[in-house]
């Protein structure tokens, strides 16, 4: 029970508790209009609704309770027999029943029901929910999209039998039918080394396949089913040597009974962030695994739930960039120094700036690539091909965004920043795993060169752009035009990176480059769309900022004109309501 809260005084700290986040959000909420069908949009209005109002509250409650008591590793229950389990704390039970049970955020992709709708969600539903939900809780975030993707990987690979017998407990929505998903993929002296994976698959006397060796990094540890890649015996070296398997944590005992199958949890990890959520080592000895689709193709299989796991992850820096900016404009309105508001102050304005426009940069390509997604999972070639980079550009730009919005909004509340009772430092140590997680920054960089340079996918993510910003009306015409320039300039410097001998150095400039350009087209776009429809164009503005900002040369020696600056923040600041296209057009159309 949460203690009676003093009244406020005129002294008293700025606070967001009470604030509801999707209400205050309009950026996210204009955009939903762009990318869900009206009839679904509002549908789902009163449970974003319902859960904007929860962020700041019972959710910061729950999450915050969860993360200062971690998860508890017992190998023996109270009779000393061997049985190994992970004690949750109950806020983090009831984390997993809200998103587990109440939304089906891991269901609601793979049947009809969730949430009363009649059939499976969109992925831009999904990802719209869990973008509000993490913006309290990140760490169980990390269980869900690993029991959404496994689901993916399963019943896209897996035999019919084997996916008749799992999916009714993947997609269950009441926690005792519920079996949660897990992925074991990392290996101590692998690392992002895939290929030189070391765990072992081998047919027992019964042609049942049996895993052996060691995981290093497994999330969600005591996860029902695990999706693990293993080396069949007498199979290559390299990522094309490897197995998928579908692992369960309990099999059927000799005498019928359930016992835990061959493998344990060595330990816990204790971690920087996500302290909710048990992630752990695991020794293999012998645990019985079922083969996901073809033997042979086990990496390639894998893919698929790593770049689903990937575009999440962005969705997930996305929402903590947006709760961050929260807290920073929370405290930059409600806070006065010397005679001013902060955000009156000019060095305030533009730290503000800074963070508002990669993290409204990062909520348009999440949902552009959720629905570039659908449209792939529909059958769409072209939408196949953009899917391919997108996933990596999210994960690669928005990830290392965050880490520097949720410290830069640390600093805006200055020292109770750094303090555990406030939500600044779960986001900044939460903001930091995004860069590791599903690879590090210099293999996804990596990775968006291989999609370029093995399918053309940056072509053809540019040429889609480019027709999509050709049919856009309302777009200015030297915003066009800066645009496509610093796509054609982006797209060279990612074909030389991927071709040249010494390319590799340039993989992280390269992929930034082309996620702002990319980014850039995507909000001019919107911002036509939306003015056309509601009469704001203030994502107009924003794709300006981004070419200003992140796609331009800068001196750093020079003292630039302010005049822009100030005008981006009177026109976007609260209070201004909505930029018309006529105050857009000359923000854009300046030299």
């Amino acid at each position: 029970m949460q203690p009676v809260r003093p009244a406020e005084t005129a002294s008293h700290l700025p606070d967001s508790r009470g604030l509801n986040v999707y209400r205050a959000d309009t950026s996210f909420r204009s955009l939903m209009s762009l990318y869900l069908p009206d009839g679904l949009r509002a549908h789902l209005e009163p449970h974003l609704d319902r859960l904007g109002g929860l962020v700041t509250t019972e959710l910061d409650d729950l999450a915050h309770d969860a993360d200062r008591h971690p998860p508890v590793l017992h190998h023996r229950d109270r009779q000393g027999r061997d049985w190994q389990w992970v004690e949750k704390h109950p806020s983090y039970v009831a984390l997993e029943r809200m998103a587990f049970g109440e939304l089906g955020l891991a269901a609601m992709s793979h049947r009809a029901g969730v949430l009363d709708w009649p059939e499976p969600l969109p992925p831009a539903a999904k990802y719209a929910l869990t973008y509000l939900f993490v913006q309290s809780e990140f760490g169980l975030c990390c269980p869900v999209s690993m029991t959404d993707s496994l689901t993916r990987v399963l019943r896209r690979f897996g035999e019919e039998g084997l996916v008749e017998r799992f999916l009714p407990a993947l997609t269950a929505t009441d926690l005792d039918s519920l079996a949660q998903g897990a992925m074991f993929m990392t290996e101590q002296g692998a690392g992002s080394d895939v290929g030189a994976s070391t765990v072992t698959a081998r047919r027992d006397g019964e042609g049942r396949w049996r895993l052996r060796g060691d995981k290093w990094f497994c999330s969600n540890a005591d996860a029902a089913l695990a999706m693990v890649l293993a080396r069949p015996e007498g199979a290559p070296d390299g990522t094309k040597g490897l197995g998928l398997f579908l692992m369960p944590a309990t099999v059927e005992g000799p005498d019928g009974t359930p016992e835990q199958n061959a493998y344990r949890i060595v330990r816990l990890k204790d971690k920087l962030g996500t302290r909710s959520m048990a992630s752990g080592e695991i020794r293999l000895e012998g645990a019985l695994a079922y083969p996901v689709g073809e033997i042979d193709k086990g990496f390639k299989q894998m893919a698929e739930m790593i770049n689903v796991s990937r575009l999440s992850n962005g969705v997930r820096a996305t929402g903590l960039m947006r709760r961050a900016l929260t807290e920073a404009l929370c405290v930059a309105r409600g806070r006065h120094a010397f005679g001013k508001r902060l955000d009156d102050l000019p060095l305030m304005r533009r730290q503000l700036l800074k963070m508002l426009v990669p993290t409204e940069q990062a909520l348009s390509v999440v949902f552009y690539t959720a629905d570039a997604l659908a449209r792939a999972d529909a059958g769409d070639e072209e939408a196949a091909q953009t899917l391919r980079i997108l996933t990596p550009l999210i994960k690669f730009r928005a990830c290392r965004d965050a880490r520097k919005v949720t410290g830069d909004s640390m600093e805006v509340r200055g020292g109770c920043g750094y303090i555990e009772e406030w939500v600044n430092p779960r986001l900044l140590r939460d903001a930091h795993l995004g860069s590791i997680w599903e690879g590090t920054s210099n293999i996804i960089a990596l990775d968006v060169l291989r999609a370029a340079r093995k399918m053309g996918a940056h072509r053809a993510l540019a040429d889609t752009l480019s027709g999509e910003l050709a049919q856009a009306r309302g777009v200015p015409d030297p915003l066009r035009a800066g645009l496509n320039g610093a796509m054609e300039r982006a797209l060279d410097l990612v074909d030389h990176a991927a071709r040249a001998d010494d390319g590799e150095r340039l993989a992280r400039q390269a992929a930034s480059g082309l996620y702002n350009a990319a980014s850039a087209m995507i909000m001019a776009r919107e911002g036509a769309m939306l003015s056309e429809r509601d009469g704001d164009a203030g994502r107009l503005m924003l794709a300006r900022m981004v070419l200003d900002h992140r796609l331009s040369p800068d001196d750093p020696l020079a003292a630039p004109d302010g005049t822009a600056e100030t005008a981006a923040w009177a026109l976007l600041s609260e209070g201004h309501g909505a930029v018309t296209p006529e105050e857009a057009k000359a923000f854009c159309t300046r030299p």
